[in-house]
């Protein structure tokens, strides 16, 4: 393998490396705008300059593969110079918009110009002007005159979602990126464009004029949207409420991982997070009134509610029984604790998920079929994943013979006639509902139980692969919702079952000690990338 030196630091890499890759894996981060560990490379910036020993002109690090014996040399002045240069010619039709560019703080030009540019312009002409403002795509809005003609966006569409809507138009100075006539921007994974660019040509709508970064906080997490568990960075924004219309989750960026994603993430998914904040939140525990209205309580008053509908039907188990309907939305702690929940008060009407009516969208790239993030997980935790279990609840409430049922999550109106829902759920005696939104299945509900949104707990997923992944808490429960697991915590109490955890990490502790498929995990073995369930 060829040895290559990088400012006095040697390194051994595999033939065909370039030297941009090489720096990096000494841990020097030479600038780039055109190059992405993900796309092809095709040195057009020419940021990325360096000199290399032996050579009389200065060369492009993203381009030049490594050979044996190879001395680099990124910080002389003839290479800061290069750069400088290249910098000033990017800038040259650049307009100084910053104080008004969603890029604004995470902008590649504004932080490489105070790092090697820092000149006085010697442009005195006026600058050329182009397409601005460009509604693209249902999600995108181009600026053609902050574009520096990266082609990261084109060869994005081109290689990684192959849709082909993107190119450039002109020559020369007149230059620039545009969809091709009567194409729009309008590909299932089109945000990718937008997270790599790197300036404000390429801007999201959503997130459009809502929020500064630099008053973001960032989160690691997981995305909901599918059973492929893409790796996510959820952005929120809660010191300054008057930003974003007083959104808390503003945006969802993807978060590399080898395993899963890389370095994309699905449309479907980036939006996900919109019920976080959205007007449907349950906030507060709620029992309904006599006239089909709801009255806000505290926990006690509803867990003590639920807890006495099921200990009076309890004892009339061949007449009345207790369903419980759980959710593959539920974390792996969630249902952990239910499963103890179900086991020590001999629950076994229990169902986990509800067949869709329609076919869901799929593709061979990152979107799955199964739209929950955790069916793998209640797989492995013994939860019968047969469709037969939801038939079964379902002919038992048809038939009036469920004296309480317990929901999470669900909207069965998506997998079930809503003329029969409504005859069926309307046969309940006591239906309780337990969410983070209100959907058509919790307007027939009698109880309300506020749950915890993904983004405002702890806990983990396992993706469709059996990868178990993390999520962390990015913003605290909106009101007085609770993970599902702290509400089973108040509910067994009143049962006169203990459940004994603390939080969630001792939650996956213990299932990791009793749970063949988890044997061995904890929170520190599964870290940032996730760790495979055993067998």
């Amino acid at each position: 393998m060829p040895l290559i030196t990088i400012d006095g630091k040697q390194i051994e890499v595999e033939k065909g490396v370039t030297v941009i890759q090489a720096a990096e894996r000494l841990g020097i981060n030479l600038p780039r705008y055109c190059y992405h560990p993900g796309l092809s490379i095709v040195g057009q910036c020419r940021i990325c300059l360096v000199e290399i020993e032996k050579m009389p002109k200065l060369q492009v690090a993203c381009y030049t593969p490594v050979t044996d014996g190879m001395v680099v040399h990124t910080q002389t002045p003839k290479a800061m110079r290069g750069r400088k240069d290249v910098l000033e010619l990017l800038l040259v039709n650049h307009p100084l918009d910053c104080p008004v560019c969603d890029q604004a703080g995470e902008c590649y030009l504004q932080d490489y110009y105070m790092k090697i540019g820092q000149y006085d312009s010697k442009m005195v002409e006026d600058k050329n002007k182009k397409h601005k403002a460009l509604d693209i795509g249902p999600h995108v809005m181009l600026d053609s005159e902050r574009c520096i003609l990266c082609t990261r966006c084109v060869r994005f569409c081109n290689e990684v979602s192959k849709s082909n809507e993107l190119g450039i138009f002109n020559r020369g100075d007149h230059a620039e990126l545009l969809p091709y006539p009567d194409r729009r921007l309008d590909n299932n994974y089109s945000v990718n464009t937008v997270d790599i660019c790197p300036v404000g040509a390429l801007t999201e709508k959503d997130f459009r004029f809502e929020a500064r970064v630099w008053y973001l906080q960032q989160t690691d997490s997981i995305c909901p949207g599918c059973s492929m568990g893409c790796n996510v960075s959820v952005h929120t924004n809660t010191e300054r409420d008057h930003h974003a219309e007083g959104r808390r989750v503003v945006r969802l960026k993807p978060r590399y991982n080898a395993e899963v994603n890389k370095w994309w993430m699905c449309d479907f998914g980036r939006y996900s997070y919109q019920p976080v904040d959205d007007s449907s939140r349950i906030t507060a525990p709620m029992l309904k009134d006599g006239k089909g209205g709801w009255i806000e309580t505290s926990w006690e008053v509803a867990i003590e509610a639920v807890a006495a509908k099921i200990k009076k039907a309890l004892p009339l188990k061949k007449n009345a029984q207790v369903g419980i309907w759980a959710s593959p939305q539920m974390t792996n702690e969630d249902l952990f604790v239910l499963r103890q929940f179900n086991q020590k008060l001999g629950f076994n009407q229990v169902a986990i998920g509800v067949t869709p009516k329609e076919k869901p969208f799929s593709d061979e790239f990152l979107i799955k079929e199964d739209k929950n993030p955790n069916t793998r997980g209640a797989a492995a935790l013994g939860y019968n994943l047969d469709m037969e279990a939801s038939r079964g609840i379902y002919r038992l409430a048809f038939d009036n013979q469920l004296a309480v049922l317990i929901i999470f999550h669900h909207d069965l109106a998506a997998g079930f006639d809503p003329q029969h829902l409504a005859t069926a759920l309307g046969n309940v005696q006591t239906l309780v509902f337990v969410g983070p939104n209100r959907n058509t299945t919790s307007e027939f509900a009698h109880i309300l139980l506020p749950a915890a949104s993904w983004p405002e707990k702890e806990g983990t997923f396992t993706n469709f692969a059996g990868r178990v992944q993390r999520l962390h808490q990015a913003v605290a429960p909106l009101g007085d919702a609770r993970p599902e697991w702290q509400i089973l915590k108040l509910l067994g109490k009143e049962l006169g079952m203990s459940v004994p955890y603390l939080e969630a990490a001792d939650i996956f502790a213990a299932l990791g000690q009793s749970v063949p498929a988890f044997a061995g995990l904890n929170y520190e073995r599964v870290g940032n990338s996730g760790a495979m369930l055993k067998g």
